[in-house]
C-alpha cells in the first residue's frame, strides 16, 4: 500500500502525513489544538443541516432524553463519581467569575434535581419572578405558593 502524499492542516498550516485509513478526508493533524478545531468544524456542519437543527430542542426530544436517563440510572452518578475523584485544577477568583453563567446553571440544575433544558428554562423564569420581586419590595407569602403579595406602604 503507498503512502499516502502530505497535507496541509487546515488549522495550523503545517505538513502532515494522514492516517493511510483516513487520508481521502483527513483534513487535521493530530495536534491537540487541531483535534478541537475539527472536531468544532464537525459539530458546526452537523449542526447547519436542517434536520439537526432542532435535535436537542422539543417535547419529543424532551421524551427521548428522560427515557434514556430512564434506562441509564446511575450514569451521571459514574461520570461525577470520576470527576471526583480527581484532585481539582487550581483556579483563579477570577477565572471562577467568567463561568458565571455556567456556575448558575449548574446550581439551578442541582437545586431542582434536574438538566433537562425546559425544566431549567421554567425554574429560571420562577427565580427571576422572585428576585425581581424581592428587588421591588412586594412581599413573597411564606407558604411558598408563588403568591406575591404588596408590602404596605
Amino acid at each position: 500500500m503507498a503512502r499516502p502524499k502530505q497535507h496541509k492542516c487546515l488549522f495550523c498550516g503545517t505538513m502532515f502525513r494522514p492516517d493511510p485509513r483516513n487520508a481521502r478526508h483527513q483534513k487535521y493533524c493530530s495536534e491537540a489544538d487541531c483535534r478541537k478545531a475539527s472536531k468544532a468544524a464537525s459539530q458546526r456542519a452537523w449542526l447547519a443541516k436542517p434536520q439537526n437543527q432542532d435535535y436537542f430542542r422539543g417535547p419529543e426530544n424532551v421524551a427521548r432524553v428522560k427515557l434514556w436517563r430512564a434506562s441509564h440510572p446511575e450514569y451521571w452518578r459514574r461520570v461525577q463519581g470520576d470527576r471526583r475523584d480527581r484532585a481539582p485544577a487550581p483556579v483563579a477568583l477570577q477565572d471562577l467569575l467568567l463561568d458565571q453563567p455556567a456556575v448558575l446553571i449548574g446550581f439551578i440544575a442541582h437545586f431542582t434535581g434536574s438538566a433537562l433544558q425546559d425544566d431549567l428554562c421554567r425554574s429560571t423564569r420562577r427565580l427571576l419572578e422572585l428576585g425581581h420581586d424581592i428587588l421591588a419590595g412586594r412581599k413573597i407569602d411564606a407558604d411558598q405558593t408563588g403568591t406575591v403579595s404588596r408590602a404596605p406602604a
